[in-house]
This record gives C-alpha cells, sequence and structure tokens, in this order.
C-alpha cells in the first residue's frame, strides 16, 4: 500500500509533462463566440477497464494533486430490485377497552295469545277428616212470654140417653171437689229401648212428627240406662262422652254420640204447637229440662 502511494503523484507528473509539450507555439488568437450548447448525447457504454500499467520507479517525488476530473454524466436509473420477503407477523396487541353499552332498543310487538290448554284431570278426593267433638250444651234460655189464649174447641156430639134408672134414696149432699189439672191435648210421649249409637249418629223412629210439629211444635228428648228412668235432658255429657239431638225431621229425631254407645234407652215427647202455647199460659215457669216437671204438666205416665 505504501509503494502505490508513492507511484501515483510520480503517474501524475509524467502526464502534465506530456500535455505541455503537445501545445502549439503559435500565439492563439482571439476567442470565438461561445456557441449554442448541444445536445446531450446518449451515454456510451462504460468501456472495458485497461491493462494496469507497469510499477514506476519508487521513490520519486511526489507530484502535485492533480485537478479534479469534470463530473461525469448520471447514469440511468437501475431496474428495481426484488421485493424481499414478508417479516415475522407481529404479536397480537393488548385488547382495546370495552365500549360503552348501547342504549336499549324498542320492545317489539306481543305475540299472539297461545290457544287454551285442555283442563287437567280431576285430583283424587281427599280422605274425610274426623270428626269434632260435639260442643258443651248451652245455657236453657229464658221462658218466652205467655202467647194468647187459642180458641175454644167444638162441643163433641151428645152421649145416646141412656135408660132411666131406678130414682136412689137422696143422699146426703158431698163436699165439692178439687178442680183437677188441665191437661195438654194431642201431646204424645215414646220410649225407645236398648238403642246403639255410633259415632256417624243413629236415627229413632218417631211416627207422631209431622210437618205442623217442624214447623210450630216442639220434641223433647230425654235419656235414660234404664226404662223406669231417671230421664236426663240432651245434650247429655258423662265420661268425657256426649250424646246430642242433631235434628229432627218429619217421622225421625237424629241422635249422635262422641264415642259409640250402646243399651241406651230413649223417652220422647211430641208437643203440638198449640199445646204449648198452653204450656207458656198455665205453666209459664215450667224447665224443660227436668223431665219429672214435663210429665207433670202434661200428665204423662
Amino acid at each position: 500500500m505504501r509503494r502505490i502511494r508513492h507511484i501515483l503523484p510520480l503517474i501524475l507528473l509524467v502526464c502534465f509533462i506530456s500535455i505541455n509539450g503537445c501545445k502549439k507555439d503559435k500565439t492563439p488568437g482571439p476567442s470565438g463566440a461561445t456557441g449554442a450548447t448541444g445536445a446531450t448525447g446518449t451515454q456510451g457504454d462504460i468501456g472495458a477497464t485497461g491493462p494496469q500499467g507497469p510499477q514506476g520507479p519508487a521513490g520519486g517525488p511526489q507530484g502535485a494533486t492533480g485537478a479534479t476530473g469534470a463530473t461525469g454524466a448520471t447514469g440511468g436509473t437501475g431496474s428495481n430490485g426484488t421485493n424481499g420477503t414478508n417479516g415475522a407477523t407481529g404479536a397480537t396487541g393488548a385488547n382495546g377497552a370495552t365500549g360503552a353499552t348501547g342504549s336499549n332498543g324498542t320492545n317489539g310487538t306481543n305475540g299472539a295469545t297461545g290457544a287454551t290448554g285442555a283442563a287437567g284431570s280431576t285430583g283424587a278426593a281427599g280422605a274425610t277428616g274426623v270428626k269434632g267433638s260435639t260442643g258443651a250444651a248451652g245455657a236453657t234460655g229464658a221462658t218466652g212470654t205467655a202467647g194468647a189464649t187459642g180458641a175454644t174447641g167444638a162441643n163433641g156430639a151428645t152421649g145416646a140417653t141412656g135408660t132411666a134408672g131406678v130414682t136412689g134414696a137422696t143422699g146426703a149432699a158431698g163436699a165439692t171437689g178439687v178442680t183437677g189439672a188441665t191437661g195438654a191435648a194431642n201431646v204424645n210421649s215414646y220410649v225407645l229401648r236398648n238403642i246403639s249409637v255410633p259415632v256417624t249418629g243413629t236415627s229413632l223412629s218417631v211416627p207422631a212428627i209431622d210437618q205442623n210439629i217442624v214447623d210450630q211444635g216442639l220434641v223433647l228428648v230425654y235419656l235414660s240406662s234404664s226404662v223406669s228412668g231417671p230421664w236426663y235432658p240432651l245434650p247429655y255429657t258423662q265420661a268425657g262422652t256426649t250424646i246430642s239431638v242433631v235434628s229432627y225431621s218429619v217421622g225421625q229425631v237424629n241422635i249422635i254420640a262422641s264415642t259409640s254407645q250402646s243399651g241406651l234407652f230413649f223417652k220422647v215427647v211430641v208437643i203440638p204447637g198449640n199445646s204449648v202455647t198452653l204450656l207458656n199460659v198455665t205453666h209459664p215457669h215450667l224447665n224443660y229440662n227436668n223431665y219429672n216437671q214435663v210429665a207433670s204438666a202434661l200428665n204423662l205416665r
């Protein structure tokens, strides 16, 4: 490298001497007017590189630096190079923040009403609940005011005249007897023997109860363990068992017990409406729950 740097100035010096030797000795004439610049010719092909000249002698003095040569014409634009291969796919970016919730859309129109489904089958009937015990007997109500006296009944038919007896001797006048109590007409009394009463109840047959008795009369029911009494009014409670009248209707009285009973005796007294009215007048303080008072007032046996 160092030797090439020494040879280069020597070559430039030789070129400079050669150029000066070629100059003419004649005095040059005046310069003509500058002609118009000709059109730029097409650029010629680049010539082949000449062979390297012989190496000059080493160690010659370094020549002066030659003037910079004119800039060569710009070469034509080269063709585009081939595209480079695609770079590797970049990593996926982080998800963006969630956008604000949009406003609710308008409600759609209501759909048509569906057809009515078929009715389901009727469920099985539930079991019958246990029957509750009969409530305690209420207190005896106050005696009502006496009703108006009934109309006098029609006189009975006159009996046939008997044959005249022999006239007896006139006896001494006897003392006037006490006036007997007035009995109630059409009162009926029944004794029903050895009756069983289950918890579901039973009916006592009483033919004297007709629709008039149901509408206006009075039916009294008494209980005993013997046909001879004593008689207790219904409802009757003893040792946790209650026996009572549920209802009465034409021809019967309905009895029920909280526990099943048997071997009972019942006395049923049927009083028509007009006899009830008469009793209220003649016995205003009669206690219907006391059988002895009722039997005395009605002349029952």
